[in-house]
């Protein structure tokens, strides 16, 4: 690294709520043979970061201190590194860079970034790698064929919605669970609509008079059991949100690791660039605010993403909805 370029990134020292976050300045980083730097423009903000950050999966994935922060990424090439031939500076590309993505610049490895439509704004490309992926690996583990009807839990959720989106174009009817100020919304992208909550069977039960084939679980608290209850077979069922519920049933629990490639990062960009699939963009935060960004997320209200935005000075304003 650098000493005399500097750089801000995100980093927290100690686990803890979204308080121990800080926007610091750190050495701008210097790309290796087989690498690139990515100029970072968006960076969204996921739910597993939290966890993390809080000391959740201490066990399974240990935070480093000090630790960065974010996973995916939409950027520009600035610099390519030895034996790199397939990008050049000005290259735009979507990323995924565990726990250093919300940062201005970002050392990547070339054979596992994917080029970014140029029709494709920042906001709706920066998801892809994560949830996108994750989505995709969701609809595939449960294989809905045309003719199905496949329930999304939190169907307007990061993840949810996308799954949904997918499963619709296999050709399958796909129930979403949603809140009431997801109603409408839900319907505009073709999905039917159920209110979670207490009594979800029963609305489902109505909604597919016909049974349910799959489930997709994106939320957890009691998904899988509701899917159970519906009869739907436990290779039919998807979650990434309750490991309790696989290891008593079963159930499958494929995610962005089971999944991911470049090439298939660049086919959702590519539907989402024909409007073939929607990344609904709740809110854009500036870097400076993250702390802020996390507290909504953590609401688990959020219709699509919430991203940050590495080219947005806090004093432009509040969050675009």
């Amino acid at each position: 690294m650098t000493g005399t370029t500097r750089s801000r990134a995100v980093r927290f020292s100690r686990y803890g709520g979204p308080e121990v976050l800080d926007v610091v300045e750190v050495g701008k980083p210097v790309p290796g043979p087989g690498q690139v730097l990515v100029r970072v423009i968006v960076a969204p903000v996921n739910p597993g970061e939290i966890g993390i950050r809080e000391g959740v999966f201490a066990r399974v994935w240990p935070a480093t201190f000090p630790e960065g922060q974010g996973n995916d990424l939409a950027g520009q090439v600035v610099e390519v590194g030895e034996g790199v031939t397939g990008f050049a500076p000005g290259d735009e590309v979507i990323g995924y860079a565990p726990r250093r993505a919300q940062a201005d610049y970002v050392v990547h490895d070339a054979a596992t970034l994917a080029r970014k439509p140029p029709v494709l704004c920042w906001e709706e490309a920066a998801p892809l790698s994560a949830v996108g992926v994750t989505a995709w690996a969701g609809v595939a583990a449960v294989a809905p064929r045309p003719g199905e009807t496949v329930v999304v839990s939190a169907a307007a959720g990061g993840v949810g919605v996308l799954a949904a989106q997918l499963a619709r174009l296999r050709g399958a009817t796909v129930i979403g669970t949603v809140g009431p100020h997801n109603v409408g919304f839900a319907r505009s992208l073709g999905i039917t609509p159920v209110l979670h909550g207490p009594g979800l069977a029963e609305r489902v039960r109505a909604a597919a008079p016909g049974g349910v084939d799959a489930f997709i679980d994106t939320f957890g608290d009691g998904n899988v059991e509701e899917a159970i209850r519906l009869g739907v077979p436990p290779r039919r069922i998807n979650t990434i949100a309750d490991g309790a519920a696989v290891r008593r049933h079963g159930v499958h629990s494929m995610a962005q690791e089971d999944a991911f490639t470049p090439e298939l990062v660049e086919r959702l960009a590519a539907l989402v660039a024909v409007r073939r699939l929607t990344v609904p963009i709740h809110a854009v935060y500036p870097l400076e605010r993250v702390r802020d960004a996390y507290v909504e997320l953590a609401r688990r209200h959020t219709r699509g993403k919430i991203v940050l935005s590495l080219v947005l000075a806090a004093e432009d304003g509040p969050p675009a909805a």
